[in-house]
């Protein structure tokens, strides 16, 4: 009996040698016998160059090949794990003399490498995603203090703090609710973007209770709608599918792809629901406040709109959700292009 040769492990695949299978979270991927072999030979050799010579030498074992038929298999293997030749995670190229296989890759069989610093990433993922919502706030809050201001430069640093913080807040429920579903879960699956559903309802709640109602109770005046939960829970599963996409294993193209989709989408079911987000509070509180030195019609007037139109409505909430979302997903693969996949804690 043949001995059984180590099934290969990265990132969500297992490269399965004894029966010739490659996996991806336990689902076959298709793979033709001469395409394995040349992802055996890069897994194997993980970390080390390897030539076209050994390609020619283990793959083809010898038969006259031309340097085309090399370079479609290595876009085969990149297209069946994702992968982007630009931006490579798994297989990068060394102009010239041949390619690298740049993941970790384990065995099984092995001593377990799923220890601490493996699962450091899901530790991570609330903190991340505070940091995105931070900056996808302040920058909000500079674009609308600019437009939108009219009490200076001061003024608009003072609304970039305060919509920075709502943005910090925002990342904070979602990434806190998107890694306890992951721990609890034990993995990546559809709980994860019932988690960021969860922590953008709870979130949406607070900040509404801290924007309209705080008003209220300090200047006794009573602003209109602002976002809340339902938009915190629209949003929130946005990111989590968003966030899925990262956590399982696609490629940047494909994450920001789902996180832009995802993100309008759920913009304009916000607003054809009645909801509202930034740009529809700061103009309740403009109309609640005559003092708050706020113009949200210059918004409008900027595109061609009489002022802050029910058509601008809508393309803020689209735009302002759109950009939330894939700031989320851009900052998770940041976090996993460093760290790797992301295990449960």
């Amino acid at each position: 009996m043949a001995d059984r040769l180590p099934t290969l492990r990265f990132d969500a695949f297992e490269l399965d040698q004894t029966n010739r299978q490659l996996r991806r979270d336990g689902v076959a991927v298709e793979l033709g016998s001469r395409y394995f072999d040349a992802l055996a030979l890069l897994v194997g050799r993980a970390g080390e160059l390897v030539s076209k010579d050994a390609f020619m030498r283990e793959v083809w074992h010898g038969i006259p090949v031309t340097d085309e038929a090399l370079t479609q298999c290595i876009r085969t293997l990149r297209r069946a794990l994702d992968d982007d030749a630009a931006s490579p995670r798994f297989i990068q190229t060394v102009p010239k003399h041949g390619y690298r296989f740049i993941a970790a890759a384990s065995s099984p069989e092995a001593p377990p490498a799923r220890d601490a610093e493996a699962r450091a990433p899901v530790s991570l993922v609330a903190g991340t995603a505070t940091l995105a919502g931070l900056a996808a706030g302040v920058f909000a809050g500079l674009v609308y203090g600019i437009i939108a201001g009219t009490g200076g430069g001061g003024q608009v640093l003072i609304l970039a703090a305060m919509v920075g913080a709502l943005g910090l807040l925002a990342g904070a429920g979602l990434g806190i609710g998107m890694a306890a579903a992951m721990t609890l879960r034990s993995g990546r699956d559809g709980w994860t973007v019932a988690g960021g559903a969860l922590g953008g309802l709870c979130v949406g709640a607070l900040g509404n209770l801290l924007g309209r109602e705080g008003v209220g109770l300090l200047s006794g005046l009573v602003i209109g709608a602002v976002t809340g939960p339902f938009e915190g829970l629209i949003l929130g599963t946005a990111t989590g599918l968003a966030a899925l996409a990262v956590f399982a294993g696609r490629g940047p193209r494909a994450v920001l792809g789902v996180a832009l989709l995802s993100g309008a989408f759920a913009g304009g079911l916000i607003h054809v629901s009645g909801g509202t987000l930034l740009a529809g509070s700061l103009h309740a509180l403009e109309q609640g406040l005559p003092g708050a030195q706020l113009s949200v019609g210059k918004v409008g007037r900027l595109l061609g709109q009489s002022g802050f139109t029910p058509t601008m409505r809508a393309v803020t909430a689209v735009a302002e959700a759109a950009v939330f979302v894939c700031a989320m997903a851009a900052a998770l693969l940041a976090l996993r292009r460093r760290h790797g996949r992301f295990d449960a804690a």
